[in-house]
C-alpha cells in the first residue's frame, strides 16, 4: 500500500490567529494562538524607555526594571526565583531607548502560575530603601563593566555625540551621578507615571485561548487605575550631529571604529529598501564590507553594519575593530563601498540574495512563541496594526535596484556622516574631507 505525503502549508500563507481586547481600564491585551506548540510566552511592555527620561532621571527606567525583581508585597526575590524555577519557566526583562519589557515563557500547563508571577512583579513591587541601596551598587558595577568593554563603549560615545544633548543619546544605564541619586520616592513616582494601563501592552503567544486569557489578565490588572493623560512629555525627533570624535585610550590593542549616518524612523515607507541596502552592505558573510575588508584585505576580524530605527528617527552604522596602522585603509575601503552603492546600481542577483536572506530572517524569527509575542507588542506600539508575512514579503519583493541606489544616495552624504574612533590612536587625525564618498 502506498500513500502520498501532503507537503506542509508554507508559513507565509498561513494566517496568524491574532486577537486584541482593550480592558475597561485601558490596558490592551494581544494574543496569538498557536495550537501546535506546548509553550506560552507572555510579556508586559511599557511604551516608554530611556529616551523618555529627564536628565536627572537618566537610567531610572533600567533601574526600575531591575528593582521589580527584588520583591513584591507577597513574594520575596527568592520566592520569585523559586516559583519560576519550579515550573521550568524563563523570566526575563530588558530596557531599551523606547520600551521596557518583562517577559516569561512556560509550558501551557503552567500558564496560571506564570501569569501570576509576571503580574505580581509588574503590579506590586515594594522598592524598599534597603533594596534600592543594594541595587545602586549592582548597577554602578554594571556601568563600570560596560566602560571596560571597548565595542560597547565606542557605540556609546558615538551615540552620545550623534544625538548630542538629547535623551536619545544618553546611556540606558544612566550615570554614576544619576543612579546614585535615586531614592524610594523618586522610584515610586517614576513607576506610577509609566506603569499605567494606557502606556502598557500585555502580549502573549502560544497554546492559549484568547477569551479565557483576557479574563485572567483582567483579574490581575483590574486594580490598576485608568489614566486619562500621559504624565510625561515626549520629546520631538532630535537633530543628528555629524561629529568626528577621536577618543584616545592607550590600553586598547585595537582601534574601535563606528561610522554612521542619520536614517529614517522605524515606520518609514522606504524601510525595506534600507533594510536590503544594510544587508548588502554589512549584514552577513556575503556582504560587501565583510568580503572586501575581511576576506580580500584581511583588515578586521569583525565588521558589520546595522540599522537602529526609532519612532521618529534612526541611524545606520558601520562597526569594525582593527589595528592603528590599518585604520585609515579600513576607513577608505568602507567609504569606497558606500560610494559604489551610490554610483552603481546593484545587480538583480545580489538584490535577490539580500531579499531571500531578509525574508528568511523574518520567517525564522517567528518560529518561537517568544518571538511572536515580542513581534505582536512591537508592531502594535510602532504601527498600531499587524503585518502578515505575505504582506511583508510583497513589500520586500517590490524593492528595485533603483530604489536601493536612490536610498544610498540620500543616506551616504559626507556632510551628514559621523565617525568615532576609540583606541591607542597616537597622532592619527581625521578631517571632514577624509569622509568623502
Amino acid at each position: 500500500m502506498s500513500s502520498t505525503l501532503t507537503p506542509p502549508t508554507p508559513a507565509a500563507s498561513t494566517p496568524r490567529n491574532i486577537r486584541r481586547t482593550v480592558l475597561p481600564n485601558g490596558l490592551l491585551v494581544l494574543s496569538e494562538s498557536i495550537p501546535h506548540v506546548r509553550s506560552v510566552s507572555m510579556g508586559v511592555w511599557v511604551n516608554s524607555g530611556a529616551r523618555d527620561e529627564t536628565i536627572a532621571q537618566n537610567g531610572i527606567s533600567h533601574f526600575v526594571e531591575h528593582m521589580v525583581f527584588k520583591g513584591t508585597t507577597s513574594r520575596s526575590a527568592q520566592q520569585i526565583a523559586r516559583e519560576v524555577d519550579t515550573i521550568g519557566g524563563n523570566l526575563d526583562a530588558f530596557t531599551g531607548k523606547e520600551t521596557v519589557g518583562f517577559t516569561i515563557k512556560a509550558l501551557d500547563e503552567h500558564l496560571n502560575p506564570a501569569l501570576d508571577v509576571l503580574s505580581d512583579l509588574v503590579l506590586h513591587p515594594t522598592f524598599t530603601p534597603e533594596d534600592i541601596a543594594r541595587e545602586q551598587g549592582v548597577i554602578l558595577e554594571e556601568i563600570k563593566m560596560d566602560e571596560d568593554n571597548p565595542d560597547y563603549l565606542v557605540h556609546e560615545i558615538f551615540t552620545q555625540n550623534f544625538w548630542k544633548n538629547d535623551a536619545l543619546g544618553r546611556p540606558i544605564l544612566g550615570t554614576v551621578k544619576t543612579v546614585s541619586s535615586f531614592d524610594q520616592q523618586t522610584v515610586f513616582d517614576f513607576y506610577a507615571s509609566r506603569f499605567t494601563p494606557s502606556n502598557m501592552v500585555f502580549s502573549a503567544a502560544g497554546h492559549l485561548d484568547h477569551d479565557s486569557f483576557v479574563q485572567q489578565v483582567e483579574n490581575q490588572f483590574s486594580s490598576l487605575a485608568a489614566s486619562s493623560d500621559t504624565p510625561f512629555v515626549r520629546q520631538s525627533a532630535p537633530p543628528a550631529t555629524p561629529h568626528i570624535t577621536l577618543k584616545r585610550k592607550k590600553s586598547l590593542e585595537q582601534v574601535q571604529f563606528c561610522l554612521g549616518v542619520p536614517a529614517p524612523k522605524v515606520s518609514d515607507e522606504g524601510r525595506y529598501a534600507i533594510y536590503l541596502l544594510n544587508n548588502m552592505l554589512g549584514g552577513g558573510m556575503s556582504s560587501r564590507l565583510f568580503q572586501s575588508v575581511r576576506e580580500d584585505h584581511g583588515l578586521a576580524y569583525s565588521i558589520y553594519s546595522e540599522m537602529n530605527p526609532f519612532r521618529d528617527t534612526g541611524s545606520l552604522c558601520v562597526y569594525a575593530g582593527t589595528s592603528i596602522d590599518k585604520t585609515e585603509r579600513l576607513l577608505r575601503l568602507t567609504l569606497d563601498e558606500l560610494r559604489r552603492l551610490k554610483e552603481d546600481t546593484v545587480s538583480e542577483a545580489e538584490l535577490k540574495r539580500a531579499k531571500d536572506q531578509l525574508k528568511s530572517n523574518i520567517v525564522l524569527g517567528l518560529e518561537s512563541s517568544g518571538s511572536r509575542m515580542a513581534n505582536l507588542a512591537r508592531q502594535q506600539m510602532y504601527f498600531g496594526r499587524f503585518f502578515g508575512v505575505d504582506e511583508i514579503t510583497e513589500e520586500i519583493n517590490a524593492v528595485t535596484p533603483a530604489d536601493v541606489q536612490t536610498t544610498a544616495q540620500s543616506l551616504f552624504r559626507p556632510e551628514s556622516m559621523a565617525l568615532t574612533l576609540l583606541g591607542n590612536l597616537g597622532t592619527l587625525k581625521i578631517e571632514r574631507e577624509d569622509l568623502a564618498c
